[in-house]
C-alpha cells in the first residue's frame, strides 16, 4: 500500500518522528493538509515536499497495489459498495470520470470529494488559482487540445518537477502521459473541474467572460457542407449563428459569446462533441446551454446515450432544415420553462 506522506518524510529523515507528531497535532487544530503545516513551521522547503509527493504517489511505487478511486472512496468510508457498483454501471454506460458519475448521483459533490482525498492521502489541494499568474514557459509546457481532453492545468514548474491541478489524484494515464510530453516527474494536486475549466479558458483560451449573446446559436460542425446547411435554416428563422470547426474553437466561443444553445457534432478534431458538453457542463456559467447532439449515426440506441449523456435533443444526418429549426425552438422553449 501506498505510504502515507508524513512516514516518508521520517523515513527520508527529513523530519524527526517527535516534529512529525506536533505537525499532527497542528494539522487537528487547523484542519489544513500535512505539507502545508510542515511548510508553515518551517521544517521542510516546497521542493523538499514536492519530492517526496512524488515518492509517494510515483506510477512506478507499489504500482499493483494502488487502489483505484472507488475502492479508497469506499475504504474512507465516504461511499458504499452497493452505490460504488452502481456508480460503476452507469460509468460504463456512459463513458464519464466516477468521479463525475458520483456527484450526478448526488453521493457526493466535487468540492467534498477534492477535500476528502487531501485529508485522507495528503495530497495537496488547490482553489482559486486561475487569477493567478503563471509563465509561459509552464503553460507551454503542456498543448491545448491536452489539457482540455483530460482536464488538467500546469500549476509549477521546479527543477525537474511540475505541479499539475487535476481532479483525480490516481488518474495514472493522465499523469504517465504529462510525464511523457513533458519530461518532468508530476505531482497531483487536487483541484474542481470548475477551477481548472477557468484557468484553462483565462490562460490557454484567453477567453473572459461576456454577457449573453441573444439569439445567438452556436454550430459546431467540421463539415463546410453541413455546417452551412444548418447556419442557412436557422438564418433563415432570424438566428444569429456563429460557425466553429472543433470542440476547442467552441468552448471558448461559448465562454466569449455566451450563445442560447449549441448544436455539435458528434465527431470532431481536437475534442468531441461529448468533451465539449462536459466542459460547457463542468462550469457553472454555461451549464445552462442546452447543447444539442450532430451526428450521421442516427439509431434510437444512439439517440438514447446522447440523452443519457446530457445532450438535450439529437438531430440525425442527412441533415433536414426543417427537422433542425423545430428541434431548435422545442429546446429554447423547454430550456426557458426550465429556468423559470
Amino acid at each position: 500500500m501506498t505510504k502515507q506522506l508524513g512516514d516518508i518524510l521520517v523515513d527520508t529523515e527529513l523530519i524527526s518522528r517527535k516534529t512529525l507528531e506536533r505537525a499532527l497535532e497542528r494539522q487537528k487544530a487547523t484542519a489544513k493538509h500535512l505539507g502545508q503545516v510542515l511548510e508553515e513551521m518551517g521544517v521542510i522547503t516546497e521542493a523538499e515536499l514536492m519530492e517526496a509527493l512524488v515518492s509517494q504517489h510515483s506510477p512506478f511505487a507499489d504500482i499493483n497495489q494502488k487502489k483505484q478511486l472507488g475502492d479508497i472512496l469506499v475504504r474512507a468510508k465516504l461511499i458504499s459498495e452497493k452505490t460504488l457498483e452502481r456508480a460503476l454501471e452507469r460509468q460504463h454506460a456512459e463513458g464519464k470520470k466516477l468521479g463525475e458519475v458520483l456527484e450526478e448521483m448526488g453521493v457526493i459533490t466535487e468540492l467534498e470529494l477534492v477535500e476528502a482525498l487531501g485529508r485522507q492521502f495528503g495530497f495537496k489541494t488547490i482553489a482559486d488559482f486561475s487569477n493567478r499568474t503563471y509563465p509561459a514557459e509552464t503553460i507551454n509546457l503542456l498543448p491545448t487540445e491536452f489539457v482540455m481532453k483530460r482536464l488538467v492545468f500546469p500549476l509549477k514548474h521546479k527543477d525537474m518537477m511540475l505541479a499539475v491541478a487535476i481532479t483525480d489524484p490516481f488518474d495514472g494515464e493522465t499523469t504517465d502521459m504529462i510525464a511523457r510530453i513533458t519530461g518532468l516527474q508530476v505531482v497531483p494536486v487536487i483541484a474542481t473541474r470548475k477551477e481548472i475549466l477557468e484557468a484553462i479558458a483565462r490562460h490557454y483560451l484567453n477567453a473572459p467572460v461576456n454577457p449573453d449573446a441573444g439569439n445567438t446559436i452556436l454550430v459546431v460542425e467540421d463539415s463546410p457542407t453541413v455546417a452551412t446547411v444548418v447556419q442557412a435554416a436557422l438564418v433563415k428563422e432570424g438566428y444569429n449563428v456563429i460557425i466553429c470547426k472543433d470542440g476547442i474553437e467552441a468552448l471558448k466561443t461559448t465562454l466569449t459569446h455566451r450563445p442560447q444553445l449549441v448544436i455539435t457534432d458528434a465527431q470532431m478534431p481536437k475534442l468531441d462533441g461529448h468533451g465539449l458538453l462536459r466542459a460547457i457542463k463542468a462550469n457553472p456559467i454555461t451549464a445552462a446551454i442546452p447543447v444539442i447532439m450532430l451526428t450521421g449515426r442516427a439509431s434510437t440506441d444512439e439517440e438514447q446515450k446522447a440523452l443519457d449523456a446530457g445532450f438535450f435533443d439529437f438531430i440525425p444526418k442527412p441533415v433536414q432544415p426543417l427537422r433542425v429549426v423545430s428541434r431548435v425552438k422545442r429546446a429554447l422553449e423547454l430550456s426557458k420553462k426550465i429556468k423559470n
